[in-house]
């Protein structure tokens, strides 16, 4: 894993976010682009925009800021924030290799910034049966505690999902810390500032983690993967990435 293969910086060039789609709204959509799920499926509580208040870039990276704005959409649903979500789909996926993310998370009640992985093509079927791979969660209230997780199994009634959790060894998520998945034929792991703090073999046949995934970088507000009341008051909110490097 020694050649790198994909590499946004976001502090030494121009890297901007050609190498992304920006998702919009509060639905996860089918492959044909139809509303399925609101609430992104977890249900969030913000609607992703592209507007420059929401993501950008500064010296310091680039910026995903979950806001206090009220937005009505033309169906008549309202949503009290609003945020940003953007994908490599179609763009760039891997399979196999050292994903490093240099990164900077917010803290407070409510905030669910995330790192992640997708399969490119639903080889297995539709989710969880081809897989997701989540590099690096937190919940805001847990300013010291990141989280790694596998989610797969054959349909949603068995779903399985294998979560390692790690408490930093210094500092808090809202200081930049390097967290790394390195991924094999023989296992996944997920490291924070080259600690090692989790390991899962692969079991041909059980864990479909043998094609290729795109990354997904988000800041959610609210939702089930931590469901408490979202203080406000930690609101402007900004998730920041000053480094992507992928080598095979």
């Amino acid at each position: 894993m020694d050649k790198l293969i994909w590499h946004q910086d976001y502090l030494h060039s121009s890297a901007g976010l050609d190498s992304w789609n920006v998702r919009l709204g509060n639905d996860l959509l089918d492959d044909q682009g139809n509303a399925i799920f609101p609430g992104w499926g977890n249900g969030e509580q913000q609607f992703y925009t592209g507007n420059p208040g929401n993501l950008y870039l500064n010296e310091e990276g680039l910026n995903l800021c979950a806001r206090r704005e009220a937005v009505e959409t033309v169906d008549g649903r309202k949503f009290a924030y609003t945020s940003a979500r953007i994908d490599t789909r179609d763009i760039f996926s891997f399979c196999y290799g050292k994903l490093v993310v240099r990164a900077r998370l917010p803290i407070g009640q409510g905030m669910w910034p995330a790192i992640w992985l997708l399969p490119q093509d639903k080889k297995y079927g539709n989710w969880p049966a081809s897989g997701e791979i989540d590099m690096i969660e937190a919940k805001g209230r847990l300013p010291q505690q990141v989280f790694g997780t596998l989610h797969y199994g054959s349909d949603w009634d068995h779903k399985v999902t294998d979560e390692f959790s790690h408490q930093l060894e210094s500092g808090t998520i809202q200081e930049f810390h390097d967290y790394t998945l390195e991924w094999s034929e023989e296992s996944i792991r997920w490291l924070a500032d080259g600690h090692c703090f989790a390991e899962r073999r692969m079991e041909p046949g059980v864990t479909p983690f043998d094609v290729p995934f795109y990354l997904l970088l988000n800041l959610a507000v609210g939702g089930f993967y931590d469901p408490v009341p979202v203080d406000e008051e930690a609101l402007p909110a900004v998730m920041t990435i000053s480094g992507i490097w992928v080598y095979q």
